[in-house]
């Protein structure tokens, strides 16, 4: 694949990365609305994060898809996931109750995972072997623009916000002019969402027209042609059918065996399941609580502090962009430190107290640091390149089920250490930096030769010819 269609491929791909990002900042940006307009308790809420995108739902879908993705695959994702996407949009769209709403963020959720490892593992198999690290950066870019513009339509289509008044002349066209306020205000998440439905549909409309990845064959037997299958009729029809459909799931099991019992690969889980999970915990909670921090720890209105964290996404896509000329050139592990070193100064800095507006633009921007140099970025190229084609989606969908679930837990976990008005903000904060830690030295010690080889390459060193 030439650089040119390499670099066409990974945008068309990566917008799967602003519509999973986009799915849980929409959510979540929202939620107060959804809550006025439906009249929910704390416990419908936390139902609500439990089952999206950026919790269980996406860890459902990664599992499911990223087997899949190995079985049927990478195209195959492509071609139908985000027709799932779009549907679930389109419910939290017209939600008119809280099983509707529950139901649009479950289906949602779960294809964000379903895409998830897919994505991950074609853009690395599409890459020239000098531009896999360049093109999994443009990946992760379009995933801090998620944020990004998500928040910016969330201030301007807000009550009060600037372009309020277009949701108004839209609410009341639809809904009537003698509607209650809450089901007006709640027109400006349902004109969020529809940006979503709008970017969803362009992606599927691209990724339709991809090719299929070189690295990936089937590993079942041919299928019995169209042809050969018109001459049955009846049972014989129906055992074919049957006989087909073991196959498919003996292939899947056969890849999930294989996977297990691989004494190479199950390190390989291990190494990059405890880089990601431990600076996930983190992440998780700062992408949820981070607009909460800064208004219970630094004492700022909801617009500014929604407003600093805007800008700091506007930092994790300004740095991801300058990484990407040089993550092929130079050491990945150099990278990977300086990322978490910003990671565990971010939380240094309000653990020696916030003492004005410019302690929070500190903490801030070195997040923003830390997002551009982020473990995610690793943990996507190591997960694609560390795993043979036969089970590397797979792979990655396991580990992302295992980051995404805990990460729902943790939330939880947090939100008690924290309270309800910051009282346990400082031994919150003592924990981040241990679970950063924990993901730097881990990395540090394990990270991979990788850098300037084939996939092909890096699977017969660490494998040899036996997968």
């Amino acid at each position: 694949m030439s650089k040119t269609s390499s670099l066409k491929s990974t945008i068309a791909v990566s917008l799967n990365n602003y519509l999973d990002a986009g799915a849980i900042v929409a959510g979540a940006s929202g939620i107060t609305l959804w809550q006025n307009y439906l009249g929910l308790s704390e416990m419908h809420l936390g139902w609500l994060n439990a089952i999206s995108a950026n919790a269980l739902g996406a860890a459902i879908g990664a599992i499911i898809g990223g087997f899949l993705a190995d079985r049927f695959g990478r195209k195959f994702i492509f071609t139908y996931n985000l027709l799932v996407y779009m549907l679930g949009v389109l419910i939290v769209m017209l939600s008119v109750n809280f099983p509707m709403l529950l139901c649009g963020f479950l289906v949602t959720g779960i294809s964000v995972g379903i895409g998830v490892p897919a994505s991950w593992t074609y853009i690395s198999e599409s890459s020239e072997v000098n531009n896999r690290g360049r093109n999994i950066c443009i990946s992760q870019m379009s995933w801090g623009f998620g944020p990004m513009v998500i928040l910016l339509f969330g201030m301007l289509f807000a009550p009060g916000g600037y372009l309020y008044g277009l949701v108004e002349s839209l609410a009341h066209a639809v809904i009537g002019t003698d509607a209650a306020a809450t089901a007006v205000e709640v027109f400006s998440s349902r004109v969020v969402f529809l940006t979503l439905f709008i970017v969803a549909f362009i992606a599927w409309t691209l990724q339709r027209q991809l090719e299929e990845s070189k690295e990936w064959s089937p590993t079942s037997q041919p299928r019995p042609s169209k042809e050969g299958s018109n001459c049955l009729s009846g049972a014989e029809g129906k055992e074919v059918s049957a006989t087909a459909a073991q196959r498919e799931s003996a292939s899947i099991l056969s890849n999930i065996k294989s996977l297990f019992t691989n004494k190479v690969a199950v390190r390989s889980v291990a190494f990059l399941a405890v880089i990601y999970l431990t600076w996930n915990l983190v992440a998780s909670v700062m992408g949820f609580f981070q607009p909460h921090i800064y208004e219970t720890a630094g004492g700022l209105s909801n617009e500014y502090a929604n407003m600093l964290s805007c800008a700091g996404w506007g930092v994790v896509v300004a740095v991801t962009f300058c990484l990407s000329f040089f993550i092929d050139r130079l050491p990945h592990k150099l990278f990977y430190v300086l990322g978490l070193v910003a990671a565990i100064a971010t939380w240094v800095v309000i653990i020696k107290g916030v003492t004005g507006i410019g302690s929070l633009w500190a903490f801030s921007i070195l997040w923003g640091v830390n997002g551009g140099l982020s473990v995610q970025i690793f943990y996507a190229l190591w997960g694609s390149e560390l795993f043979p084609a036969k089970f590397r989606a797979g792979a990655q969908g396991l580990m992302f089920f295992i980051v995404r679930g805990l990460s729902a837990a943790w939330g939880l976990v947090f939100t008690y250490i924290y309270g309800e008005n910051g009282e346990g903000f400082t031994l919150a904060a003592w924990c981040m930096v241990a679970l950063l830690v924990v993901s730097l030295v881990v990395g540090v010690i394990g990270c991979p030769d990788t850098r300037g080889k084939s996939l092909t390459q890096i699977t017969r060193e660490r494998y040899g010819d036996t997968v």
